[in-house]
């Protein structure tokens, strides 16, 4: 069996219970043409690189699932492509190594991706000697005048 996984944004301006109505609309599309759904993850609202349709954010979903049959992908464009709720698709058919990824992701051995801390350095140690010297030398010339 192929597996896949399809992400789309929808629309922002619909409210919570139509986008979740959305969702599971295509999700039940898949179930009816035979595919098993693997996981679904709704990423949430996010801001976007660039605009679509004058928007600038819209809300993520990804169904990952598996099928015995191409031709569900076709039927489920079609259908992704026809409804004004959806900004943009885009499906992807999953090797091995992606569909190791997605499980060793969910099952917690991939860690979300989490930006590095910058470590802040400590300028009282480091910066106290110079300053002294400074101060030191300004009151030096001061004595001298």
């Amino acid at each position: 069996m192929n597996q896949y996984e399809v992400t789309f944004i929808i629309d922002p301006v619909l409210s919570g219970d139509e986008i979740k109505s959305t969702a599971s609309t295509y999700e039940s599309l898949l179930k009816d043409q035979g595919c098993s759904i693997v996981h679904v993850n709704e990423m949430g609202l996010r801001q976007m690189a660039y605009p679509i349709n004058k928007k600038s954010s819209g809300v993520y979903y990804c169904i990952e699932f598996t099928t015995p049959t191409g031709t569900v992908i076709g039927k489920t464009e079609l259908a992704l492509r026809r409804d004004e709720r959806i900004m943009r698709f885009l499906t992807v058919k999953l090797d091995k190594y992606g569909v190791k990824y997605n499980e060793d992701r969910r099952s917690g051995k991939i860690s979300p991706y989490k930006r590095k801390e910058t470590k802040k350095k400590s300028f009282e140690g480091s910066a106290s000697a110079p300053v002294q010297e400074v101060q030191a030398k300004v009151e030096k010339f001061g004595e001298e005048e």
